[in-house]
């Protein structure tokens, strides 16, 4: 097991060799943002092709980030086995694999099986993020971490401001010629089928290049000496706030194209209202590269719980108006997000020396808020409307100011 922590070596201790490794992460970041985002075009897609209410529709989401809650401990024991590069390799393929079923699940047009695909391809997403995060918080000082990983985000936001424009050309676009619902339901083959190629590539190229990697053996042999992991407070309050966060913003993304479509909102049809997506996900864009810059002088948590109550503030604006002002301050949430997951991720791990892996599996494990959050939305909506239904990520971002401003102290 000892040579399997040691398979790669690195390029380069110095600071060329990191920040070699850090552009090739930098790649896996904006592919998993990309394919994430393309959930928001899939959801109006399918929720017509199969005639779904908003519940049903929301199960989209429930088997794409339920896959973190189920594989975030496996993939964890797995990266601690394998180590880092060769656990990104096969997330990589897992996710290959789930992009490929599309094309069964669309030639079959059945609802269950497009679910199976999203949950692996969500497994392999899952893997990739147990790995990538912890690399990129150790390569450079701790008290930069926040600031590094909120960079590297960055491009994250920039895979998800992408997909829904060209989420929208592939699928909407060409759905709108097609007569029947089997060439709708087909029109989703050729942007998977795109993108398994892509994630193949960039397994090969993994297979092929050497990355810094945390000394696995070292964390084995002192395994003893481990904690566990709830003695570690902040860690714990972090998880919460991770839960909340994800499960707020996928949610409010997932149902941007039928609120858009409301007629006291704009009354757009999908294939239109599909690109105000870009606006809000472009919006986190922006905000973690100022964001990158700005914590290096402002406190992380005291800049997290601002932009969580002006989260609040712009839902709540959107749901008691109409018109422009309800659209465009809703989208505005979006540049309130741009630092919320690196910074909770980062205050989170902050101080777990050798129970880091461990913690990062945990704060993974609860990205099942993107698959909770958005199911209770969609009930909320079928039963009391879908404006009012964003009270609920409200009550999240809530949860998430107080994080900031106390959770987030480390205390021994």
């Amino acid at each position: 097991m000892s040579n399997q922590a040691t398979t790669a070596t690195p390029v380069g201790q110095g600071a060329s060799g990191q920040r070699f490794a850090l552009v090739a992460l930098t790649s896996l970041f904006f592919m998993w943002g990309f394919i994430t985002s393309l959930n928001d075009i899939l959801i109006p897609h399918l929720k017509s092709v199969f005639s779904l209410n908003y519940t049903q529709a929301m199960l989209i989401q429930l088997c794409f980030f339920g896959a973190y809650f189920l594989v975030s401990v496996p993939a964890g024991n797995l990266v601690k086995k394998v180590g880092f590069q060769r656990g990104l390799g096969i997330g990589l393929m897992i996710a290959a694999a789930g992009c490929l079923l599309f094309i069964g699940a669309a030639k079959v047009q059945t609802y269950w099986v497009f679910l199976t695909a999203l949950f692996v391809l969500a497994s392999g997403i899952t893997i990739l993020q147990v790995a990538a995060n912890p690399l990129v918080t150790i390569m450079g000082p701790e008290d930069t971490a926040s600031s590094r990983l909120t960079m590297t985000q960055a491009f994250n936001s920039l895979g998800t401001t992408v997909a829904p424009i060209i989420g929208s050309i592939l699928i909407f676009s060409a759905t709108a010629e097609f007569a029947t619902k089997t060439q709708e339901a087909e029109s989703v083959i050729a942007p998977y089928f795109g993108l398994a190629i892509v994630l193949v590539v960039l397994a090969l190229i993994f297979t092929r290049i050497s990355l810094p990697t945390p000394n696995l053996e070292e964390e084995t042999q002192v395994g003893s000496a481990q904690s566990s992991l709830l003695e570690f407070r902040h860690l714990v309050l972090g998880a919460v706030a991770i839960f909340m966060y994800v499960g707020a913003e996928v949610s409010i993304g997932s149902f941007l194209v039928n609120y858009f479509g409301l007629e006291n909102i704009a009354g757009l049809p999908e294939s239109e209202a599909a690109h105000y997506i870009a606006y809000y996900w472009g919006g986190a864009m922006v905000g973690r590269f100022a964001g990158a810059i700005l914590m290096q002088k402002v406190a992380a948590g005291k800049l997290l719980a601002f932009n969580s109550v002006a989260a609040a503030a712009l839902i709540a604006l959107s749901i008691s108006s109409d018109g422009a002002l309800a659209m465009y301050s809703i989208l505005l949430v979006g540049l309130c997000n741009s630092i919320m997951f690196p910074t909770i991720f980062s205050l989170a791990l902050k101080g777990l020396g050798i129970n880091t892996s461990r913690g990062s599996g945990l704060l993974c494990l609860a990205i099942v808020g993107g698959a909770i959050v958005p199911v209770v939305q969609g009930g909320l909506a079928d039963n009391i409307g879908l404006q009012i239904s964003f009270a609920l990520p409200v009550v999240c971002y809530l949860y998430i100011a107080y994080y900031g401003l106390i959770g987030s102290k480390v205390r021994n």
